[in-house]
C-alpha cells in the first residue's frame, strides 16, 4: 500500500517576498520618525518648562518693569574657578533698560553646603551692590540646615543692598567665623556656604562687569 506523500508547499514568490520586506522597511521607518517626534515634542515641553522655571525667578529679582530686554534670551556662561571656586560653567542674565545695562543676575552654585551643592541666584546692581539672593535648589537638612525656607525665611533678605565694601570683604561670613552675618541656630555650615559664593559672585561681576555686559549672547 503506497505511503500517501504530502502536497510540496510552494516556494515564496521572489517579487512577495520583495514587497513584504518593503513594507517592514517602510513601517520600521515610519516607527522611528513617530518616536523622534514624541522624543523632541517631550523635549521642546521640558525646555519650555524650564525656561518658565527660571524666567518666574528672575522676575522675583529683576521685576518686568526695572528692564525691557528678554531676560533668558540676553545672557551669557562663564567659567571662572579660581574666583567662583566651582568650574561649572555659570550663567549671567543681564538686564537692561534703553539699551544701557542695569543689573546682572548670576546663576552659581554654593558647593560646599552640609548635604551637598546649593544652587543660587544672585542679583547684583550695575553699581555692585546687591539686589538679592534666591536659593533655587539644594538637598539641606529639613527642619535645621533650611532655615532659609521655613524657620528663617527672612535671612536671605540680609544680602539685600550689601557689597564688597558693605561689609568689607573680611567680614564677609558668619558671625561664628568674625564676620557679619547671623548663622541658623544649630547649622553653621549652610549660611557659611552661602555667604561666602554670594561674597565671590561679587567679586566676579566687580572684575569682569564690563565683559559681561559687552560679551556676545550666547545662542542656543
Amino acid at each position: 500500500m503506497a505511503t500517501p506523500t504530502e502536497p510540496a508547499t510552494a516556494a515564496p514568490h521572489p517579487r512577495s517576498a520583495a514587497v513584504n520586506a518593503a513594507i517592514l522597511i517602510a513601517l520600521t521607518a515610519v516607527l522611528a520618525g513617530l518616536l523622534a517626534l514624541v522624543a523632541r515634542q517631550t523635549h521642546d515641553k521640558i525646555e519650555r518648562n524650564a525656561a518658565a522655571w527660571i524666567l518666574q525667578r528672575l522676575d522675583t529679582l529683576i521685576p518686568a518693569a526695572a528692564h525691557d530686554n528678554d531676560l533668558l534670551a540676553d545672557h551669557i556662561d562663564v567659567t571662572s574657578p579660581e574666583i567662583l571656586g566651582i568650574a561649572d560653567v555659570v550663567p549671567i542674565y543681564r538686564a537692561r533698560l534703553r539699551g544701557q545695562p542695569v543689573a546682572a543676575v548670576m546663576r552659581t552654585v554654593a558647593p560646599d553646603g552640609y548635604r551637598g551643592p546649593i544652587e543660587l541666584l544672585i542679583a547684583v546692581h550695575y553699581d555692585g551692590t546687591l539686589i538679592g539672593v534666591q536659593v533655587i535648589r539644594h538637598k539641606e537638612t529639613p527642619g535645621l540646615g533650611d532655615a532659609f525656607e521655613h524657620r528663617d525665611r527672612g535671612w536671605l533678605e540680609r544680602f539685600r543692598d550689601r557689597s564688597l565694601v558693605n561689609p568689607l570683604p573680611q567680614r564677609w561670613t558668619v558671625r561664628k567665623d568674625g564676620g557679619e552675618f547671623d548663622e541658623f541656630t544649630g547649622a553653621t555650615i549652610t549660611p557659611r556656604a552661602i555667604v561666602k559664593a554670594t561674597r565671590r559672585a561679587l567679586e566676579y561681576y566687580a572684575a569682569n562687569r564690563d565683559h559681561i555686559f559687552t560679551a556676545p549672547t550666547i545662542t542656543r
